[in-house]
């Protein structure tokens, strides 16, 4: 069981089945608090008015408590052979005439009230009604037009179907497909940002349209994510003492959670450029000055 749940941890698409559910819980939680009071009001006015037509079909156990066959044919034998003697003074010989029994299966279904208590009508509307495709008049009994109660019945069924199959259960519905859609577009958006963006410098794709150096050569030999993280685990391995001037300030920028803050590190090519003065722009320069440990690292 416990590899299931890590199998759902670690696979991204199961993780955000999940997490459709229990991002946005305070609203299904409400809304299904809305659910349940509306449930609460149609039970208490089907306990005043519509007691009578919550009759369900239910399936009782069988009886366990019935003679053997053997024991009835004997008894049933023995009744009619002494009758036949009485009244016609001969020993009957022939066997008594067995009553055709009739299968469990073949029987029909009992019915009972549901709506004897407030309770039960909460339970009944709560089970039935909400399974039902059609609300609590798919198990409720069929009036006939001619009963006085019988507008009042098909409004209560109308009711009970638009506001609370149509309306709140789709509520919930919704809001679990929209968040699984906005994680699925997360998704989406994240991976794409991987494929057209630097993950060290942040410069797309495009910049290096025109460039010696492709994007592909880029993100693989002059900011290969995996060579920062391999720095970054040296560092933390590596005994203090024995840090250089840019170990020992990433060191501290990691200790003090500031790794986040560093500036963005340019590219060795788009340095050349800026160093044989192509594409300079104001405050270049002084940004180029702050550069942050990881690029010292990468020079």
């Amino acid at each position: 069981m416990l590899l299931s749940f890590r199998k759902v941890y670690r696979e991204e698409t199961l993780l955000n089945v999940i997490k459709s559910v229990t991002r946005n819980g305070r609203s299904i939680i409400l809304t299904a608090v809305l659910a349940l009071i509306l449930v609460y009001l149609f039970s208490i006015v089907g306990y005043l008015f519509f007691k009578d037509d919550f009759i369900l079909e239910v399936d009782r156990l069988p009886n366990e408590t019935t003679l053997p066959e053997a024991s009835e044919s004997l008894a049933s034998e023995f009744l009619y052979s002494d009758v036949c003697r009485v009244e016609t003074g001969e020993n009957c010989s022939s066997p008594a005439p067995k009553e055709e029994r009739v299968p469990a299966e073949e029987t029909e279904q009992d019915k009972e009230h549901t709506c004897e208590t407030l309770l039960m009508c909460i339970v009944t509307v709560l089970s039935h009604g909400l399974r039902s495709g059609g609300g609590v008049g798919d198990v409720l009994r069929k009036p006939s037009k001619e009963e006085p109660l019988f507008a009042a019945r098909v409004i209560y069924d109308l009711l009970f179907f638009f506001m609370v199959i149509i309306i709140v259960l789709n509520l919930i519905f919704g809001v679990i497909i929209d968040t699984f859609a906005d994680l699925r577009s997360e998704k989406q958006k994240k991976e794409e940002i991987l494929k057209t963006t630097c993950f060290i410098c942040g410069l797309e794709r495009d910049k290096f349209d025109n460039k010696t150096v492709t994007f592909e050569e880029h993100i693989k030999e002059e900011h290969n994510m995996w060579h920062y993280l391999c720095f970054i685990v040296l560092v933390k391995v590596k005994d203090s003492t024995e840090y250089t001037g840019p170990e020992s300030y990433v060191a501290e920028m990691i200790k003090d959670w500031l790794i986040s803050r560093a500036p963005p590190v340019r590219c060795g090519a788009e340095l050349a450029a800026f160093r044989r003065g192509k594409g300079r722009k104001k405050g270049d320069g002084e940004n180029s000055r702050r550069e942050g440990p990881l690029g010292n690292a990468h020079k």
